[in-house]
């Protein structure tokens, strides 16, 4: 090789590896480029992913009540009271009444009692007029100043079976209210209780021997049953 060729091979030797270089540069320049935003894209997806998925949250249903009414035609309260000479027994109206429920147990309840309906059922005519007479007069319930009485459950305990409660509640009578318990057993639409109560603890003293002497067979008794028949609508 001539000196002439050898300075023209290596004039173009250097141009080719210069040309080399630069496409390697470029190329490593691409590569890192594309690396680069292969990483960005990979940090994106991963983002996105994390926050889409977000926690399963567990539906739990909220605990609702439900509210039932009395049928006030198809319930009754029946009274007894009892005295020396014998006993009386009649009937007495709901005039309106709810019960709530909370998954299926009862909770609470208010009732709302006719005291004007009050009525007995164990005599006829004059004498059944004379005594519902006395029943609504100041001497027993006063129903024209007090003509309702009223009832709220405020503690509703379970007595193991199902449907059968502890019942705890306010007894509003002649403006007074006192605390009482009882059982109360509710089957389907139908509820019933039986309990006991002292009429003098609302003022009702009339022919009480607790109060008066020498009543003799004219003493009335202090304590008188009431059965409850409650129909729910």
């Amino acid at each position: 090789m001539t000196l002439e060729k050898f300075y023209t091979f290596s004039q173009n030797s250097e141009y080719l590896y210069g040309v080399i270089a630069h496409l390697l540069i470029k190329i490593i320049i691409m590569i890192k480029l594309n690396s680069l935003t292969f990483f960005i894209a990979i940090l994106l997806s991963l983002s996105v992913s994390v926050f889409a998925q977000e926690p399963e949250v567990e539906m739990v249903p909220a605990d609702v009540d439900e509210t039932i009414y009395v049928d006030t035609d198809k319930s009754v309260i029946n009274w007894k009271a009892y005295k020396v000479a014998g006993e009386h027994y009649g009937t007495l109206k709901i005039k309106e009444g709810v019960f709530v429920f909370n998954n299926n147990k009862l909770v609470q309840g208010t009732f709302t009692f006719d005291m004007t309906s009050i009525q007995s059922t164990d005599l006829q005519g004059e004498w059944a007029d004379k005594l519902n007479g006395h029943l609504k007069s100041p001497d027993f319930f006063g129903v024209e100043a007090h003509p309702t009485a009223t009832f709220t459950i405020t503690k509703v305990a379970s007595r193991g079976a199902e449907g059968d409660y502890k019942i705890t509640g306010d007894l509003t009578i002649k403006g007074i209210t006192k605390e009482i318990k009882f059982n109360a057993l509710m089957e389907g639409p139908s509820a019933t209780a039986s309990l006991v109560l002292d009429r003098t603890d609302f003022d009702i003293k009339y022919g009480s021997g607790s109060f008066f002497d020498d009543l003799g067979d004219k003493t009335i008794y202090d304590e008188f049953d009431l059965d409850l028949s409650i129909q729910l609508k």
